[in-house]
This record gives structure tokens, C-alpha cells and sequence, in this order.
């Protein structure tokens, strides 16, 4: 049965608040790196490296040996099974962002994707769409914002969900409720749903661990990838550079500005 339930949604938020809590607590003592200069697209870098040590710990400790247990035991197709269907459950907030960016032509293409893949492709465990043509597209909320003209605002490390912009994330929640996650019930089903996105997504990132690990700076890493992906998908090949988004980083990094 599906229909609304403002307690579980109270209690998704009172988590993050929980994780933001606990991400401030340690903002008192972060520290930029000994001779780096700040970056003027992230203006909040102290408090957003604490929330990346917190949230690092936090993957550490507990996501990423979940994720490594779950490749570990769980065979590849029965992964990409599971990975198609969240993905499927989901994708309403995609074909809702392709009308809303006026991409009418993959706004069609993705209805068509979705109906496929749930009708013939049980309830989205299978991927026929795409032997048939039918891509798969990711768009959200931020990205709409963006292609409004909305300007992207510093950059943000969230407690437990990890790199944004203030933009992106006030994008988060309209997200939330273009999917059919929220309106499922009983409430503890959505929250299994969540748990699942975030162990397929830590597993799509093992990869990713040793460069990471063995870089010099890894939350400059991650911010650098982070911001240059999120403005490609945004502005594509036109993406602006930094020093046009900021006009004033000439002067925060003691060169000239921009002419």
C-alpha cells in the first residue's frame, strides 16, 4: 500500500541531524594541510574537512567492509540484479528532471526505459531497456537548478551522504519525493530500500580505495573530481572555469583577478 507517513520521513531527518551533530562537534579542531592556500569555491574547507574525517571513519569502520563482504559473497549478476532494481525504483526522479530541464526527447526515451524494464524486465531486476536502445540517463534535482541558472554556492561535504554544493543540496529533498521510496509501506521498507542504495553504491566505489588511499590529499581529490563531474553535467563541454564561477579567486590566492 502506498501513502503518506511524516513520522518516518521525521525520522530520516532527525538521523542527519544526528550526523551533522556529531560532524560539528569536530569542526573546532580541523586544520587546512601545513602551506595550502584556500580554495575560494570551498569556503566552508574547515568545517567541511571535519565532516570528511567524520564521514571517512564512519566508511572505515563500518561501509567499507560491508561493501567488500557484499562483492565478496554475493555473485556478480545477483549484484547487478539487485543494482537494477534500485536503480529502477528510483528513476522516476530522473524522467521528472528530464522534463523539468526541458530534455523532452530523453524525458520520453526514460518513460519508455522504465516501463520496459518494470513490465519485462520483473519489476526492474533485468536490464532490457538498454538491449533495446533505451539508455540510461542520470539527472537530479541540482543539475535542474543549475541548468535554471541557479548558481552552484560553495562546496559541501554532508554528514553520512558526503560531497555537494548548497545548491545540490537543497536539491536533495525535492529528490527524495520524485521517487517512490517515500510513499512505500510498511515504513520500515524504505529504510531497507536506503540501506541497500548505500551498500551498491560503497560497492560501485571499491575501485576507487587505493587511489585514494595512496593520494597525498584525498578530500582535495574528492572535491576536485567531485565539482569538475557535477559542472560537466551540468554545462557539458561549456562547463565554466572556476576563475568565471569566482571571480574573486585571484584574490583570495594572491594572484591577480580574472580580466
Amino acid at each position: 500500500m502506498i501513502t503518506t507517513d511524516s513520522a518516518a520521513r521525521r525520522r530520516r531527518l532527525r538521523a542527519l541531524a544526528c550526523g551533522l551533530g556529531l560532524a560539528l562537534c569536530l569542526a573546532g579542531c580541523a586544520t587546512l594541510p601545513k602551506g595550502e592556500q584556500p580554495d575560494p569555491r570551498d569556503r566552508f574547507e574547515r568545517l567541511n574537512r571535519s565532516i570528511y574525517s567524520f564521514n571517512t571513519k564512519l566508511d572505515h569502520a563500518v561501509l567499507r567492509p560491508v561493501a567488500r563482504g557484499y562483492v565478496k559473497v554475493t555473485p556478480a549478476p545477483v549484484r547487478n540484479s539487485v543494482h537494477n532494481f534500485l536503480d529502477n525504483v528510483s528513476y522516476t526522479r530522473t524522467i521528472i528532471n528530464d522534463f523539468l530541464q526541458g530534455k523532452f526527447r530523453d524525458g520520453g526515451s526514460d518513460v519508455a526505459r522504465f516501463l520496459v524494464n518494470s513490465v519485462f524486465g520483473v519489476a526492474g531486476l533485468f536490464d532490457p531497456a538498454s538491449r533495446v536502445g533505451l539508455d540510461r540517463h542520470h539527472t537530479d534535482f541540482g543539475q535542474t537548478l543549475g541548468i535554471w541558472g541557479v548558481h552552484s554556492g560553495p562546496y559541501l561535504v554532508l554528514p553520512l551522504l558526503g560531497p555537494s554544493t548548497v545548491r545540490d543540496a537543497v536539491g536533495l529533498l525535492p529528490d527524495e519525493y520524485m521517487t517512490a521510496t517515500p510513499y512505500i509501506r510498511p515504513s520500515y521498507i524504505p529504510w531497507i530500500l536506503s540501506a541497500f542504495q548505500v551498500v551498491d553504491l560503497r560497492a560501485g566505489l571499491l575501485d576507487s580505495d587505493k587511489l585514494l588511499d595512496s593520494s597525498y590529499d584525498p578530500y582535495v581529490l574528492v572535491r576536485s573530481v567531485w565539482l569538475q563531474r557535477r559542472d560537466y553535467l551540468i554545462h557539458g563541454d561549456a562547463a565554466p572555469t572556476p576563475e568565471e564561477q569566482f571571480p574573486d579567486m585571484g584574490d583570495d590566492s594572491g594572484g591577480a583577478p580574472p580580466h
